[in-house]
């Protein structure tokens, strides 16, 4: 069987998608229907319920004029809520290209395919934080 991140389901007409950004994971279904965008079960409105996110969740079908015609149903964990629809934006994207391959010209143009690949930095020893040192004292 292929890797979870885009394989198409078989004997159904759902496409799968993975999306990560820094500590996000969305897993993403994309079937043909009527528009509906429900993430963890709850509506797009009511789980983003700020517009910026919602936008960035659905820029890639919107991108390819797709919004009325598609039901994606994405289960997301993890990070914080633009962590969340950076990782629900990619999801989406990977699940459009296993729909139609003809369309992945398209979303790599945009930036849509790429991983966002900022973490955050680790703590070091001997510091208080990632880089933060010790306050110096003259006395």
């Amino acid at each position: 069987m292929a890797t979870a991140t885009t394989e198409k389901v078989s004997g159904a007409n759902d496409f799968l998608g993975t999306g990560r950004r820094k500590t996000s994971v969305a897993r993403v279904r994309v079937r043909p229907g009527s528009g509906n965008i429900t993430i963890n079960r709850r509506p797009l409105e009511e789980f983003f319920k700020i517009e910026q996110h919602r936008n960035t969740v659905l820029a890639p079908l919107q991108l390819l004029e797709k919004q009325g015609e598609l039901d994606v149903v994405i289960r997301v964990n993890g990070g914080g809520i633009t962590g969340q629809a950076g990782a629900c934006m990619l999801g989406i994207a990977r699940a459009l290209k296993t729909m139609d391959e003809a369309c992945e010209h398209a979303l790599r143009e945009a930036g849509y395919l790429t991983r966002d690949s900022r973490m955050k930095e680790r703590k070091k020893y001997g510091l208080h934080g990632a880089r933060r040192g010790t306050q110096f004292s003259k006395r």
